[in-house]
């Protein structure tokens, strides 16, 4: 028989299961990590939805905006030769945002056009005219439309100056 002796192994009676503890731990936090990494996954799908509805809203409100210039133009050079506005008279009460504001909530397309051109003294676009004479037709354009039609889910209001 050789004196070398086989490594000594403790009995199974003085293990006291440390590995065991550092095992779930580990696995606590990585379900820890797993659940906030799916928050964060939730939250940026909600701002690229919000994100989406409010980019069309405001691509729809420019679409009506080019609507009313469309309207405006066709007016003036289609025959007709004037257009009516919404507020013909100067008035410096007017803001676009008390104007969506006062809006009722059920409404999702709305267009209002002032014209401005009698709100100072001089606004000639036309070269070889003098500039005391009546040279009108600037007008501002506000609409507010959805992101759809039925029930939207954000609304964009834009205000333009449109020189016909």
């Amino acid at each position: 028989m050789s004196n070398l002796r086989s490594p000594r192994r403790p009995s199974p009676s003085r293990q006291r299961g440390a590995v065991l503890y550092v095992a779930m731990i580990m696995l606590i936090l990585l379900a820890l990590l797993g659940l906030v990494g799916m928050q964060v996954t939730s939250m940026q799908e909600r701002m690229s939805s919000n994100y989406v509805r409010v980019n069309a809203a405001f691509q729809n409100a420019e679409a009506l905006a080019r609507e009313r210039e469309g309207e405006i133009k066709s007016s003036l050079f289609g025959g007709a030769g004037t257009y009516t506005a919404d507020e013909e008279l100067c008035s410096t009460a007017y803001d676009p945002k008390h104007w969506a504001d006062g809006l009722s909530d059920d409404v999702a397309s709305s267009a209002h056009t002032r014209r401005i051109d009698k709100c100072f003294a001089s606004s000639s676009a036309i070269v070889g005219r003098r500039q005391n004479e009546d040279t009108g037709n600037i007008y501002e354009v506000s609409a507010l439309r959805g992101d759809r039609d039925s029930d939207p889910g954000a609304t964009a209001v834009i205000d333009t100056i449109f020189i016909p």
